[in-house]
C-alpha cells in the first residue's frame, strides 16, 4: 500500500499533537504516527508559561486547557531551615500575552485534550501502534517504512517529516543527526500524586535549596502535587522508589497517608541539542531537537515554540505560496532563543544546587541583601532574566533585526520591532465583542494600521489571500466598533505604535513582527514581504 500525505508527524506527545492541530487547522493532510498503543497516563511535564498558552490559543484549545490548569501565584526559594531568601511573584505579572505567567497542568489531561482536538480535522489521522523503521528522501518526497500494530509494514510518502519523538528520537537517529551536549549525572526522584484536598500548609511552589537534599515542591491542578528530590550518596533507584522511602521524602510537606502516589520515578536530566534541526525534508522539534535542565520549566514550552514557528511556514510552502528557503528560518530563528533559555536554566540550577553548606549560606545572605535593592528586586521578582521570545534573524523585514544605539540596555525598549513578539491585549471586534487580539487576527498574517487604513498596502490581492492575511485599523478606546477595525480597549496597541513610531505593522501567524513601517514606508510593505517569501 502506498500513501501520500503533506506531513508525517512521528510522535504523539504534546509537541506532535499540537503541531497536528496547527497543521490541521490550515487544511494539510497529516498522519501522526505513534508507536505506543495507549497514552502514557503518567504526569511528566508539569508547567507552561503565558507564551505556551498563546500557542495553544493558535490551535483553538486555550479555553479548554485553561479550565484544567492552575495559575501559580508565586514561587519561593528556601534555605536549609525552610526560610525564604528569594521569591518570584507570578500573580499579576504581565508579559503582554494575555495569560497568567505560570500555569501547572496534569499531562495526561493535556494530552487527551490535544488528541481530541485532532477530531476536528478530516485531513488529520492519529495512528497508534505505528512505528517508523526506516526513512529516506529525494528532492520531492520523504519515504517512511512503517510497521503497524499487526506487524505488517507499508510505505508512507510525505512532503515533510517531523520528528517529535522525544530525546531518544528514532527520526533523529535514522537521519544520522548527532545529539551534542552534556548529561547531568545527579539522579533525582520525581513524585506525582493526588489528594482529596490540598492542605493550606503545603507550599504553593517551593525550590528547596538545602545543600543536603535539594528539592522542588508544588501544588498543581486537579489536587495534583509534584515533589522532586535529589538523591544522596549511596541511594539507588531501587531503594528510593520504595513506598516507605517516598513517604519519608514527602512527609515534611504533605501527609503521606493523604496522598495517592501516581508516579515515583528516578531520572537524570541533560542539556543537549541536535547538530541540525533540518535535514532536507526532515525536521526535529521538541526533545528530539533539544533538551535542557528543568529549573526554568521551559522544556516542553520550547517544543511548543518550535511548533508555532514551523507550522505556518510548512503550510505556506505546501500550498506554493512561499519558497522552501523559508523553512531554513526555522532553526535560524529558534536555536538562539533555545540556547539562551538553556543557559539561564543552567544558571538557575547553579543557584538551586549549591551543595556546600558554607557556600549556600553566602548565597542566602547575598540574595536577601539584593532583595533590598529595588532595581535588583524587580529584576528577580518580575523575571526580567527570562530570555524574551525575540528572533534576531530570519523571516523578517531585512532578514535581520535592526538595532538602535541603546538596544539591549536594561529597561530600554528596542528601537525597531522586527522579530519581537507582538502584544496581545483585549480588543473590541466588529461585533463589539471583547476578545483577545489573536482570536480576531485569525491563523494567517495580520496587517494592522494606526492612523491609516492598512488595505492601502494592497497592490496584489491574490498574494495577500494566499497568506490568509487579515487587515485591521486600530481605533482608540471608546470608538464605535465597525467592520475592518479593532477598538484598542486599554491603549496597549496605541502604545506599541507610538513606541516604535510606526503606522503599519505586519504580524506573522506565530505573532512575531515581520516589520513595522513609518507612514513614509507603507508603500514598501508588500514588496518587502514578498521578497522574503520568494
Amino acid at each position: 500500500m502506498l500513501e501520500d500525505v503533506d506531513v508525517a508527524i512521528v510522535g504523539a506527545g504534546p509537541v506532535g499533537t499540537l503541531m497536528a492541530n496547527l497543521l490541521g487547522g490550515r487544511g494539510l493532510r497529516v498522519a501522526v504516527l505513534e508507536r505506543e498503543t495507549t497514552p502514557h497516563g503518567t504526569p511528566r511535564a508539569f508547567s507552561c508559561d503565558d507564551e505556551a498558552m498563546r500557542v495553544y490559543q493558535q490551535a483553538g484549545l486555550d479555553r479548554e486547557l485553561a479550565r484544567t490548569m492552575y495559575a501559580c501565584p508565586e514561587a519561593e526559594f528556601t534555605d536549609a531551615n525552610g526560610r525564604a531568601f528569594a521569591k518570584l511573584v507570578f500573580r499579576g505579572l504581565d508579559f503582554g500575552n494575555g495569560f497568567p505567567a505560570l500555569n501547572f497542568f496534569h499531562q495526561p489531561t493535556l494530552e487527551a485534550i490535544l488528541r481530541r482536538g485532532l477530531e476536528r480535522f478530516e485531513s488529520v489521522s492519529l495512528r497508534l501502534g505505528h512505528e517508523v523503521v526506516s526513512i529516506d528522501q529525494d528532492a520531492e518526497r520523504a519515504r517512511l517504512r512503517v510497521r503497524d500494530p499487526d506487524g505488517r509494514t507499508h510505505e508512507l510518502r510525505a512532503r515533510y517529516v517531523l520528528g517529535c519523538d522525544g530525546r531518544k528520537s528514532t527520526i533523529r537517529k535514522l537521519s544520522g543527526i548527532t545529539y551534542e551536549g552534556r548529561r547531568y549525572e545527579e539522579p533525582w526522584i520525581a513524585i506525582s500524586g493526588v489528594m482529596d484536598e490540598i492542605p493550606d500548609t503545603m507550599p504553593l511552589t517551593r525550590f528547596v535549596c538545602d545543600p543536603a537534599r535539594p528539592g522542588f515542591v508544588a501544588r498543581g491542578t486537579e489536587n495534583q502535587c509534584r515533589l522532586e528530590f535529589m538523591l544522596q550518596a549511596g541511594e539507588t533507584r531501587e531503594t528510593i522508589e520504595r513506598p516507605e522511602s517516598v513517604a519519608r521524602l514527602i512527609a515534611p510537606y504533605v501527609d503521606p497517608a493523604k496522598i495517592r502516589i501516581q508516579r515515583a520515578s528516578v531520572y537524570t536530566f541533560e542539556a543537549k541539542t541536535a547538530a541540525q534541526w533540518r535535514k532536507g525534508r526532515i525536521f526535529l522539534l521538541g526533545d528530539a531537537a533539544h533538551t535542557m535542565p528543568p529549573f526554568m520549566g521551559q522544556g516542553l514550552v520550547s517544543g511548543l515554540r518550535d511548533a508555532a514557528n514551523l507550522a505556518w511556514k510548512l503550510a505556506l510552502c505546501a500550498s506554493g505560496h512561499a519558497s522552501e528557503r523559508l523553512l531554513d528560518t526555522y532553526e535560524e530563528e529558534r536555536r538562539p532563543h533555545l540556547l539562551a533559555m538553556t543557559e539561564i536554566s543552567i544558571r538557575l540550577g547553579h543557584v538551586f544546587l549549591v551543595r556546600d553548606a558554607r557556600a549556600a549560606a553566602v548565597r542566602d545572605a547575598v540574595f536577601r541583601g539584593l532583595d533590598r535593592v529595588g532595581r535588583v528586586r524587580r529584576f528577580i521578582r518580575d523575571m526580567e532574566f527570562k530570555p524574551k521570545p525575540t528572533c534576531d534573524a530570519g523571516m523578517m523585514r531585512g532578514g535581520r533585526r535592526r538595532r538602535g544605539r541603546f538596544d539591549g540596555a536594561p529597561g530600554v525598549t528596542p528601537r525597531y520591532p522586527e522579530g519581537t513578539y507582538f502584544p496581545q491585549p483585549f480588543v473590541r471586534d466588529a461585533a463589539a465583542a471583547r476578545v483577545r487580539l489573536d482570536d480576531a487576527l485569525g491563523m494567517g498574517f495580520a496587517v494592522l494600521g494606526f492612523g491609516l487604513d492598512p488595505r492601502e498596502v494592497v497592490r496584489d490581492e491574490p498574494f495577500w489571500e494566499g497568506l490568509g492575511a487579515r487587515f485591521f485599523r486600530v481605533l482608540p478606546a471608546g470608538s464605535e466598533a465597525r467592520e475592518g477595525a479593532l477598538v484598542d480597549e486599554d491603549g496597549a496597541l496605541e502604545r506599541w505604535f507610538v513606541r516604535y513610531e510606526a503606522a503599519l505593522a505586519i504580524v506573522r501567524p506565530d505573532r512575531h513582527v515581520f516589520g513595522g513601517f513609518l507612514h513614509a514606508e507603507v508603500d514598501q510593505a508588500e514588496q518587502e514581504l514578498r521578497k522574503t517569501l520568494d
